[in-house]
């Protein structure tokens, strides 16, 4: 059989001043609470000062230790609102990837309709419409601008016809073959066309630079003045070009010769209209002389 544990203090002097540190402390501790007792029975408010004070004094430890254990308290529920969080993010953004891929899928499909309705209203007005095909190739990075059209002899295309998109003129055909056409763009340097300025009526020729602008030359004396967002459209001289379709608009004010911007972009055109080659009327024989 074992031994009884000796729970006597013996002679080792650390249990000994422990166990009277024990008692000192029981005893002080009964006193305070005995203390405490008479003080809140016979004095009140200096009972209520006392607890006041030792609340004063302990307020700061316990909202400290409040605030520790909130932290501790509320580390599960962060980390599950970070990663609630992030699977919400990952999908937000998904979804905007897929809304920006139709959104610009619907702005395109209506930037189509735009121009395609507003070439059918062209052609549907014009009387002199041959065919409306697909602009298919254009060299507008190369020293010569020209465009290749999905039409040819075929579809009734011949040389010297006028091209033509929904915002003005492209420029005219210059070869043929059975189902394709070249055609040699406002912008070539070769490309000249005789123009107005729909303000005044003053005569011009739309020359290219071969730099996807134009010239506007004055074919008057000297000193003619251009302004800056004057409007030109094609005079019907030479017998090529119908009157009024729009070329080009002046960049900048200046005299006898200067930049415009062509309205048609070959490098933005899906189709575009041939029409028919423009002969002006002949003038009229005069009248017999009685």
């Amino acid at each position: 059989m074992a031994p009884a544990r000796d729970r006597r203090t013996g002679f080792s002097r650390r249990r000994q001043y422990g166990a009277f540190l024990a008692y000192v402390l029981a005893v002080a501790g009964a006193l305070v609470g005995a203390a405490l007792l008479v003080a809140s029975r016979f004095n009140p408010p200096a009972f209520a000062a006392m607890r006041m004070a030792v609340a004063s004094v302990t307020a700061p430890v316990s909202a400290s230790a409040a605030w520790a254990i909130d932290g501790v308290v509320s580390v599960p529920d962060t980390i599950a609102t970070y990663f609630f969080v992030h699977d919400e993010n990952a999908r937000l953004r998904a979804e905007l990837k897929r809304s920006e891929a139709l959104l610009l899928r619907a702005r395109t499909i209506a930037y189509d309709n735009r121009r395609l309705r507003a070439l059918l209203a062209v052609r549907d007005r014009s009387a002199d419409t041959v065919f409306t095909s697909r602009l298919v190739s254009s060299t507008a990075s190369s020293g010569r601008r020209f465009a290749l059209l999905n039409a040819g002899r075929a579809q009734g295309v011949e040389p010297g016809m006028p091209v033509r998109g929904p915002d003005g003129l492209i420029g005219r055909v210059v070869e043929t073959g059975p189902a394709v056409a070249r055609i040699l763009l406002l912008t070539d340097a070769e490309s000249i066309v005789p123009v107005r300025r729909t303000r005044d009526g003053l005569p011009a020729l739309a020359v290219g630079r071969g730099d996807g602008m134009v010239d506007i030359r004055s074919v008057n004396t000297t000193n003619v003045r251009f302004a800056t967002g004057d409007l030109f459209v094609t005079s019907g001289t030479g017998g090529l070009y119908a009157p009024g379709i729009p070329v080009a608009r002046v960049v900048r004010t200046g005299n006898d010769s200067m930049p415009a911007r062509t309205f048609a972009r070959p490098d933005s055109l899906d189709f575009a209209i041939v029409q028919r080659a423009f002969l002006p009327l002949p003038p009229a024989p005069p009248a017999p002389r009685p």
